[in-house]
This record gives structure tokens, C-alpha cells and sequence, in this order.
């Protein structure tokens, strides 16, 4: 049975976890869809400029995910590893969901917005922008996930309880 240290671990997990998840949605529904714009008569474009001045990377997700989030999937992996069974395995579903979602904003979101913010308005930045835009989508749905296996750990600790 996890202790006060543990459970309140996996309480700031599933907040930060849920909050990612909704505010990964509001950047991805209006905040982004203002970086890349169509239109029938001109086509597609990159606005780095509206994405510069956006810097959501720096004004928000630094603060709420980039290192909060990356540290409380860290220590969730660790306690979750000591826990004992049916608990161990939903939460060690979360947390590694959760690494997945850091490892692929490490290693691609993270350095391919930077290469955007700094990329004129091309065929080739369009291109990139799409992708990353369309990236989002298993982003959130792995976040998502990660939540809600994070919410079911949270529910079989109480249910242990009593």
C-alpha cells in the first residue's frame, strides 16, 4: 500500500498530467492553428512571427512540463516500480506512457517548433508545421492516456483502502 509520499506524488501526477492534456488542446485548437493559415487563393503558410511572439514553449510549457512534469514521471516510475500488484501495473502504464510523451517532445516537438520559430514562410516549413501539427494529435492521446491509467492507479489505491 502506497504511503502519504507515493500517493501525493500521484496526486501532483494526475493534476500535472491533466492540465498538460487540457492545455495541449487549447494550444493545439487555437494558439497553433493561428501559426500555420490557408486560404484558397494563396495557399498554405508558416506565420513564424505569430509563433515567436506566442513562445508557448517558454511562457508555459517550460513551467508546467518541460521540468515539472519530466520530474514527476521520474519519481511516479520509481515509487510505482515498489508498489505491489494490481496498482504496480496501472501505474507503471501511466508513468511509462507519460516517458513516451517526454521522449517524443524531447526528441522531436521541442527541437522541430525552435527550427519552425526560426523558418520563413516556405512549401518546406509549411510542410514541417503540418507534421508537427498532426503529431499533436497521438501527443495528446498518449497524455491522455497516461492520465487516465494515472486516475485508475489513483482509484484501486482507495479501493485498496477501504
Amino acid at each position: 500500500m502506497p504511503g502519504t509520499i507515493s500517493t501525493t506524488l500521484l496526486w501532483l501526477f494526475i493534476i500535472n498530467l491533466g492540465i498538460a492534456f487540457g492545455a495541449g488542446l487549447y494550444e493545439h485548437r487555437i494558439v497553433a492553428s493561428r501559426w500555420i493559415t490557408s486560404s484558397e487563393s494563396s495557399g498554405s503558410h508558416w506565420d513564424a512571427e505569430t509563433a515567436r511572439r506566442d513562445d508557448t514553449g517558454r511562457r508555459f510549457w517550460g513551467f508546467v512540463t518541460t521540468v515539472p512534469l519530466t520530474l514527476l514521471t521520474l519519481a511516479n516510475l520509481f515509487v510505482a516500480w515498489r508498489a505491489s500488484s494490481p496498482v504496480r501495473w496501472w501505474w507503471l502504464a501511466a508513468g511509462l506512457a507519460a516517458l513516451a510523451d517526454r521522449a517524443f517532445t524531447f526528441s522531436y516537438f521541442i527541437p522541430t517548433m525552435v527550427g519552425l520559430m526560426a523558418a520563413a514562410d516556405s512549401p518546406s516549413s509549411v510542410a514541417v508545421a503540418t507534421r508537427w501539427w498532426n503529431l499533436n494529435y497521438l501527443r495528446h492521446v498518449i497524455v491522455l492516456a497516461a492520465w487516465l491509467m494515472a486516475l485508475r492507479t489513483f482509484a484501486l489505491i482507495y479501493q485498496q483502502r477501504g
